[in-house]
């Protein structure tokens, strides 16, 4: 006898399915009409899952049996499908590991690509990796999606070790414009100038059009490598045609950060005139830096305020510590005060660095403690805070306090977590952490730093330190020092 249960039945679509297909994709809420199409006895196919699925994140439950479904209905190898069902599962990370635990067609490259796409997208990196190295064939959509993964996912050392791995593999395809965007984020990120100026010169050497995301990418590599006559050359030859809110963005960003603040609000200006772009929420971002760098307190409170009047841009916590930081380095630190109470969201440590930093500069001890205190409320073991305060109150003589702190750190076990920095030399990174002295050159780099400060010390650059104490935290961070300069 032949069993009614729905899910026996999806093998073989019946000719209602064009009218559920249309009815699913008109739907808000596509999920939820899937059992009634099997109560109706209609059998889904290869253009049903794909609009099912894409409203799974309202009910991300269904997912397992939803599969079930897809397997028993012999559609799990239609590329439209599959593709859909790693999208689904790359919203669930976790998820998306077991499923690439199942067997699945590698020799079949677009669905290879989809699932290592899906890996990078969840963060599985690892994972990504290995996929790679089992695929039978690699095309440059596989070697693109694999080095801007671990660009996008704070890997840009490993992002440029796989672009070079990529040139060396006599198999691997020639880079092309993602391949090339990609590459230049990882050496923004690093400071990598020859490393930059390596994958532009294949722009040339491969013949590829110079796209507005490539242009943009130069622009934000060049600006941020310290060669701003490069970022503005880039900028310069794009077609006004193609320059986008992105690439304004990216020169407006670019000139800020290098204090050329009256060429940035220039830029801004004459995006605003340029009738293919507008300004968005990181343009304000960018504008308001260059404000800072400026110190042009008036310009940046009229900017802020014509966001959202002019452009319909709500302001967002960044947009919200860019004043704080402008007012707290003009010294109007109640100003800053009041920004912070005025916000709708809650502060960030964004926030109280950017009080922080002007309560030193402009000796306002008290702004300082309030504004530490209020970091290590946030964040209980973050250690480089509980030094810094505790510094404040050894300034102000406030002894039980710095004992206080020393309790807390002991109770919460905070750790500092050194800085880095890196350098290019000669087409070479070199990373350096606060206290390493593991490095050969180590020593005398050091040495050269202690005569550079002793040297800014008695030209009157160098902020007053006297009567700072160290606080000793033992452990791990023994023999740091910790000063509140």
């Amino acid at each position: 006898m032949q069993s009614n249960h729905p899910i026996l039945h999806l093998r073989h679509p019946t000719p209602e399915i064009f009218a559920w297909n249309r009815l699913l994709r008109l739907h808000p809420n596509p999920v939820s009409l899937y059992p009634r199409l099997l109560r109706h006895g209609t059998r889904p196919d290869s253009y049903t899952f794909p609009l099912i699925l894409s409203s799974l994140s309202l009910v991300p439950a269904v997912l397992p049996q939803l599969h079930s479904h897809i397997l028993v209905s012999g559609h799990s190898h239609h590329p439209h499908v599959l593709s859909s069902l790693l999208s689904a599962y790359s919203s669930l990370p976790s998820d998306l590991l077991l499923f690439h635990s199942a067997p699945l067609p590698l020799d079949d490259l677009p669905t290879a690509n989809s699932l290592l796409s899906a890996l990078l997208r969840a963060g599985h990196l690892l994972p990504a990796l290995h996929l790679f190295d089992e695929m039978p064939r690699r095309n440059v959509v596989s070697w693109s999606a694999l080095i801007d993964g671990h660009a996008k996912h704070d890997h840009p050392h490993a992002a440029l070790s796989l672009f070079r791995s990529m040139l060396a593999d006599v198999r691997a395809p020639a880079p092309n414009q993602f391949t090339l965007s990609a590459v230049l984020s990882a050496c923004a990120r690093l400071g990598a100038l020859h490393h930059g100026i390596l994958a532009h010169s294949f722009v040339a050497r491969l013949g590829l059009p110079v796209t507005t995301v490539l242009a943009t990418s130069l622009v934000d590599m060049y600006a941020k490598c310290g060669r701003i006559d490069a970022a503005r050359r880039v900028f310069h030859e794009l077609p006004p045609e193609n320059r986008d809110a992105a690439a304004w963005t990216a020169m407006i960003s670019g000139l800020a950060v290098h204090g050329l603040a009256g060429e940035a609000l220039a830029a801004f200006r004459g995006m605003v005139r340029c009738p293919v772009s507008t300004p968005n929420s990181a343009t304000f971002v960018a504008v308001l830096q260059a404000c800072v760098h400026g110190g042009l307190v008036r310009e940046g409170e009229l900017q802020f305020a014509g966001m959202s009047r002019d452009f319909g841009v709500a302001p967002a916590i960044e947009h919200f510590g860019c004043m704080v930081d402008l007012y707290a380095r003009a010294g109007l630190l109640d100003r800053a005060w009041s920004t912070v109470r005025s916000m709708p969201m809650r502060p960030d440590a964004v926030i109280w660095g950017a009080l922080l930093g002007g309560s030193r500069t402009h000796g306002d001890l008290v702004s300082g403690e309030a504004a530490i205190g209020a970091l290590i409320e946030m964040e209980p073991g973050n250690a480089g805070a509980c030094a810094l305060l505790s510094n404040v109150y050894a300034e102000m003589g406030r002894w039980d306090e710095v004992s206080v702190i020393r309790a807390h750190v002991e109770r919460f076990g905070a750790k500092k977590t050194p800085g880095c920095s890196s350098v290019e030399i000669d087409g070479e990174l070199h990373e350096f952490f606060a206290g390493d002295f593991s490095v050969p050159e180590a020593e005398g780099l050091h040495n050269m730093v202690e005569e550079m400060m002793a040297r800014l010390w008695m030209a009157g650059d160098v902020g007053k330190t006297a009567g700072e104490v160290l606080l000793d935290l033992g452990g791990e961070e023994e023999g740091m020092d910790w000063r509140w300069i």
